[in-house]
């Protein structure tokens, strides 16, 4: 839970690393948190029929709400393998430039200091 809330803790930190396990978690329960939203959005309906909007209004929301900080944790889970942020638009290539980028994300960080920051996992404090 620590490396989740690490994720908001470092709202509008582009610089530095991000160990996998923060950006994972980061994305991990964020997504569960949308389709509880969307599920719930899906299944409440009034009593007759008509549809409440409260879930997706929520789902909303929580989608502005955490725009900035995943941006953020992606930037910096890029640097921690040694990357620039910019490595964000090679998605925009069909299937192959997200296929690249989770290979990417999914790598081990650089060990020791990078040009982005001290290693977190070495990182004391």
């Amino acid at each position: 839970m620590d490396a989740y809330l690490d994720g908001w803790a470092n709202y509008f930190k582009f610089s530095g690393r991000a160990r996998r396990r923060e950006y994972w978690s980061f994305v991990l329960i964020n997504g569960l948190v949308s389709a509880g939203l969307a599920v719930g959005n899906t299944l409440a309906t009034q009593s007759d029929g008509v549809p409440i909007h409260f879930f997706g209004v929520l789902a909303m929301f929580f989608s502005l709400a955490v725009g900035i900080p995943s941006l953020s944790a992606f930037v910096r889970r890029m640097h921690d393998t040694g990357r620039s942020g910019w490595w964000l638009f090679i998605s925009l290539l069909p299937l192959i430039g997200s296929i690249i980028q989770l290979v990417f994300l999914l790598q081990d960080g650089e060990p020791g200091e990078n040009k982005y920051g001290v290693n977190p996992k070495t990182e004391m404090g």
